[in-house]
């Protein structure tokens, strides 16, 4: 069951091996095993790795409760600690790198950076609330509709970069106000409904009449970054911490925005009582980091939810 759960999580079964300590072919091995038992295909197999099948899909948060489960129940009896689980949207993400820095300075830490994929926030509100998880880098846009057990603080905000290739008009820029984004095809394919990045483009789109396009599928980062190295009239708007990689080919060009800054408020859901007591440090380690540059906008909900971290103590158990 944990193969499979941290197979689908990673999308690969070799980094699942890798972080379980075992052979891909033992993964494997597994995943079949538990497939004969179910008589359904919980993955298909791609030339990038491994993908849920609809069964495996459906299966996945059943499978993730019962490995949280066991993991609960081993550490009611282990001395020491457990580690600390946190939901991140992305392992090239602003808050999985800023995580990674936490923990170079502090190798000592117990971290366990996971990623839920799920693009609704209350799932993983609820994860939080069920112990599966400690934190998660989510955020509901109005939080009077957090569960009342889960409390949602302020992390940091990441400004936003515009991300061009070397024939669009903008290329050689410094820096780019919005008004000079109001002409442009912004492209971000994968926006879900309803969902928060939904809200926070919704809301940037109207404050400075953009036209962001998420028409298309989304094929990941690798095609997006394909297309945009031979266009000359596509953008797309990036975290300025969010990590990146393309052939120097590409030739592509981040562009910081500037008055105002626009920024996207980074925050953790975690559990209103008795949080575990790795949060404090890291939650500290937030509070120090270079603050973004004035002007700025930031959507609604980031002057409603809580912008400090009272009750992040360490009195868990």
């Amino acid at each position: 069951m944990r193969s499979f759960v941290r197979a689908a999580e990673l999308g690969q079964l070799q980094h699942a091996a890798d972080e379980l300590g075992v052979t891909q072919q033992a993964v494997s091995k597994r995943v079949a095993a538990l497939e004969r038992e179910l008589a359904v295909r919980l993955f298909t197999r791609t030339a990038r790795g491994v993908e849920l099948t609809l069964d495996g899909q459906a299966f996945l948060p059943h499978a993730r409760s019962i490995v949280a489960g066991v993991d609960r129940a081993v550490a009611a009896v282990r001395p020491g600690s457990r580690a600390l689980r946190i939901d991140v949207l992305g392992l090239r993400s602003a808050q999985a790198v800023v995580l990674h820095d936490y923990w170079r300075s502090h190798p000592e830490t117990d971290l366990d950076v996971v990623t839920l994929r799920v693009d609704d926030p209350q799932v993983a509100a609820a994860a939080v609330r069920a112990g599966e998880l400690d934190a998660s880098f989510r955020a509901v846009t109005d939080p009077a509709t957090l569960p009342p057990d889960v409390r949602m603080i302020h992390a940091f905000d990441s400004p936003l970069e515009l991300l061009v290739g070397p024939g669009h008009p903008l290329a050689s820029a410094r820096t780019v106000t919005p008004c000079q984004l109001r002409e442009l095809r912004i492209w971000v394919p994968g926006i879900v409904p309803r969902s928060e990045w939904a809200e926070f483009y919704d809301q940037l789109a109207t404050a400075f009449e953009l036209r962001i396009d998420a028409a298309g599928p989304n094929f990941g980062n690798e095609v997006l970054l394909d297309i945009l190295a031979d266009s000359v009239d596509v953008a797309t708007l990036v975290g300025s911490r969010d990590r990146y990689l393309w052939p120097t080919r590409h030739d592509l060009r981040r562009i910081p925005i500037v008055n105002p800054t626009l920024a996207y408020p980074l925050f953790l859901m975690v559990p209103g009582t008795n949080p575990h007591p790795g949060l404090r440090a890291i939650v500290d380690h937030f509070a120090g980091l270079a603050p973004i540059p004035e002007p700025a906008w930031l959507p609604s909900w980031a002057a409603t939810a809580h912008r400090d971290a009272d009750g992040i103590t360490g009195n868990r158990r």
